[in-house]
């Protein structure tokens, strides 16, 4: 298993549409993608970062989300339990690929990411 990169962070908002705007406006981010008012991925230089609604970030999080992007999710997720790790939640979305959340031994959250495969 290998750790491509870091694949985003983020920030959960009530009011994903005025953060965004803040960010771009504030920083001069250009918008990366857009999930109508669920997430906003801005890119800042060469790493996303995204502003994610309360029902697409972790429950009860606080601060700031890493999104590690990993070539092999499952393989991560039994590494992450031996080492006293908790996976949290797991989550197919479809032809983008699959989200791991997960907590380290002092409860802080992260998320895994692996993009699904390209046919071809």
């Amino acid at each position: 298993m290998t750790v491509i990169r870091l694949q985003n962070t983020y920030f959960v908002a009530r009011d994903v549409g005025r953060v965004a705007e803040f960010w771009q406006r504030a920083f001069g981010l250009p918008v990366r993608f857009r999930d109508a008012d669920r997430w906003v991925q801005l890119k800042a230089g060469e790493q996303a970062f995204a502003i994610a609604s309360q029902a697409e970030g972790v429950p009860g999080q606080a601060g700031a989300v890493p999104v590690l992007e990993v070539d092999d999710l499952d393989a991560q997720a039994t590494a992450i339990a031996e080492h006293g790790g908790r996976v949290l939640s797991t989550r197919d979305m479809g032809d983008h690929g699959r989200l791991l959340t997960f907590s380290d031994p002092e409860g802080n959250v992260a998320q895994l990411f692996s993009r699904a495969a390209r046919p071809g």
